[in-house]
């Protein structure tokens, strides 16, 4: 490698895991001046510690050119795809159908920043301008679906493409999804519906106030609560919003990698 290691680095078990979705093109291609594996652990690199692109270490090749790599692999969908393939192969590992029949929709608010701002909307909720993620998650929090909207679109407003992303992936499995208070209503109910798919609102206890861990719901939370170690991901500063969306994708391929990694080890020592 040439240069010490970092943290965020992938490891060997990992690489041979990613590698195959990475190699978009051959190795003596214009493009492939640097090696994948270090535009890779680049990519990692800002995801994890949220610098600036042009902030990037002299170690590793030019920011120029992980960039123009990363926004191929984002427009070539294969954080998509490996996040997909990642989490069946989880899932069966663990005694579970490889798809889910059940999922949990919920969305968080990322403050705008200067790259953002002029896409933000604000969420009278949350008090903050800035974009929602809307996501769906299976019952193990593994991310399924993903849909950027600015910050002043409702929940319930984004039901029908949320639960149509995830009937696509998982080809039309699911049938339930568990969500709160803010999906109530019957337009987001008869969304849902359109798509095979029954909305059940997880309901906050009467006489309760604050914050409260809802059963079901906790696996989201818990999801977004493993995506704040991304440092890139607490705010919003992408300019473009599929780019946003992606490097939740990336996210997601390190944490499912690095856990069917040890999962397997796991295996492999019992045998």
């Amino acid at each position: 490698m040439g240069r010490r290691s970092y943290p965020s680095d992938v490891t060997d078990e990992e690489w041979a895991l990613v590698a195959p979705y990475l190699t978009l093109m051959r190795e003596d291609a214009p493009q492939r001046e640097y090696p994948l594996r270090e535009m890779f652990n680049a990519l990692r690199y800002v995801v994890r510690t949220g610098i600036p692109w042009r902030w990037l270490p002299n170690d590793f090749p030019p920011w120029e050119a992980v960039y123009a790599q990363a926004q191929r692999w984002l427009r070539a969908g294969v954080f998509e795809a490996l996040v997909h393939d990642l989490r069946l192969l989880l899932r069966t590992l663990q005694g579970r159908n490889p798809h889910p029949s059940a999922v949990i929709l919920d969305s968080r608010t990322l403050p705008s920043t200067p790259e953002s701002g002029h896409r933000g909307g604000y969420d009278g909720a949350k008090r903050r301008r800035g974009s929602k993620v809307h996501v769906a998650v299976d019952t193990l929090g593994h991310l399924l679906a993903l849909v950027v909207t600015p910050a002043d679109v409702g929940d319930r407003e984004r039901v029908g493409e949320v639960v149509r992303e995830v009937q696509e992936v998982t080809g039309g499995r699911v049938e339930v999804a568990f969500v709160d208070q803010g999906y109530t209503g019957e337009r987001a109910a008869e969304a849902a519906r359109g798509e095979g798919v029954e909305l059940v609102v997880v309901r906050l206890p009467e006489a309760r106030r604050g914050f409260v861990l809802l059963p079901r719901r906790w696996v989201v939370e818990r999801s977004f609560a493993w995506l704040t170690r991304f440092r890139r991901l607490v705010r919003d500063y992408e300019r473009l919003p599929e780019t946003l969306a992606g490097l939740h994708f990336v996210a997601f391929a390190m944490l499912l990698a690095q856990r069917l990694v040890e999962l397997l080890g796991k295996v492999i020592n019992s045998l």
